[in-house]
């Protein structure tokens, strides 16, 4: 496990899984080290290069911060570790080539993940749209709205040339479902960025409509700046699949009215991230549904289908119905059994590295045609 933040927090109830054995970690907090030394029996290391140094070491999830991403591929693939990495898969387009070529070179798997493409319910709405018999897939629509720009963050967390910002947080997760979804190439992008606090620099909001070679058409909306909640249209079940209380409204903001500065928001950070003296309890795995992203409708000619955190809702012709999923046991199952069976089993994964740079492509595009007031063709 290379970094140990939130992205790791979330990925945590995954290393259940049976089929992998978590030998060793880094981090730059001694105390996060500390701890999951403590609670996985695993060494712990200062640097990506002392982890990947170690012989135990077969595959590496990366999950440091986003600009250091390319980077830290680089070292494990040139150590012969296959890599896991987290989303946003890079800040550029050739970071993205380099890490795709990199990990060729090695002989490595790279797996792109998590992103919310890989939840059950999704993949299940998938299975609904090629059996055709709901008719052909027409359009994608996509919303949530959460509190994201204000939860505790690094400063360069708010700066969007460091990988700040929801367009390369939260807008992969939107993007890859959308190309799940649609089984085509995407070709055009349009979209509008919206960065409204002055303090919180970077985009909290954006929509984006998105056109594929196949006719299919999506528009994704996200807004981070805690207001409306669109987990209430989710039963309040969280994006984690675990329950949420609406009478915690307004928390985050809460949160950060006493912080006055960057460092201030820092320590409130550690303090609350994995090692820190108010890091939460991991739930347990039996309270929760499977994980989602918002609101998401697939409009077919004869239904629309909505995944939710049980199951998928179908809305036909003459007749509403309910294709329920059980709870899942292992959370985040999905991507550990992909990651496993390229590794292991050399099947090619769906989410390698060339999926993880056409999701970016999106990403990056959707920031030019803010930028710009233009649509976006998108290089095949």
């Amino acid at each position: 496990m290379a970094g140990l933040g939130r992205a790791f927090v979330l990925m945590a109830p995954a290393l259940a899984n049976p089929k992998i054995a978590i030998v060793a970690c880094t981090d730059i907090r001694p105390e996060a080290r500390s701890r999951f030394a403590s609670e996985h029996c695993a060494l712990a290391y200062a640097s990506v290069e002392e982890l990947c140094d170690d012989p135990q070491v077969e595959a590496v999830y990366v999950a440091t911060p986003h600009q250091f991403h390319a980077e830290h591929v680089r070292i494990a693939a040139r150590h012969g570790k296959h890599v896991l990495i987290e989303k946003p898969m890079a800040l550029s387009d050739a970071e993205c080539r380099e890490m795709i070529s990199e990990a060729a070179n090695a002989r490595v798997q790279l797996v792109v993940g998590h992103s919310h493409s890989f939840d059950l319910p999704v993949r299940r709405t998938r299975e609904l749209i090629a059996s055709g018999v709901f008719g052909a897939l027409r359009m994608i629509t996509a919303v949530n709205f959460t509190d994201f720009l204000y939860r505790p963050r690094r400063s360069e967390e708010l700066r969007t040339e460091s990988g700040g910002g929801v367009i390369f947080n939260q807008a992969p997760h939107q993007v890859d479902v959308a190309r799940l979804l649609a089984g085509s190439r995407a070709n055009s992008v349009r979209a509008i960025t919206g960065a409204w606090d002055r303090a919180r620099p970077t985009e909290g909001a954006y929509s984006c409509l998105l056109a594929f070679e196949n006719g299919v058409f999506a528009s994704l909306t996200y807004n981070g700046y805690a207001h409306f909640d669109t987990d209430e249209w989710m039963d309040w079940i969280a994006e984690s699949g675990l329950p949420k209380n609406p009478a915690e409204y307004g928390a985050a903001q809460a949160l950060l009215k006493n912080c006055k500065t960057h460092q201030q928001e820092l320590v409130l950070k550690n303090a609350r991230n994995y090692g820190g003296e108010n890091a939460p309890a991991t739930p347990p795995n039996s309270a929760r549904w499977h994980q989602h992203f918002g609101v998401l409708i697939a409009s077919c000619e004869r239904a629309d289908l909505r995944p939710m955190p049980n199951g998928v809702a179908i809305f036909g012709d003459d007749a509403r119905s309910f294709d329920a999923i059980p709870r899942p046991a292992i959370p985040r199952a999905e991507v550990i059994d992909e990651f496993y069976d390229a590794v292991v089993c050399g099947v090619a994964p769906l989410h390698d590295g060339e999926w993880g740079r056409n999701t970016m492509g999106v990403c990056f595009a959707m920031l030019q045609s803010a930028r710009s007031g233009q649509d976006i063709l998108l290089d095949r």
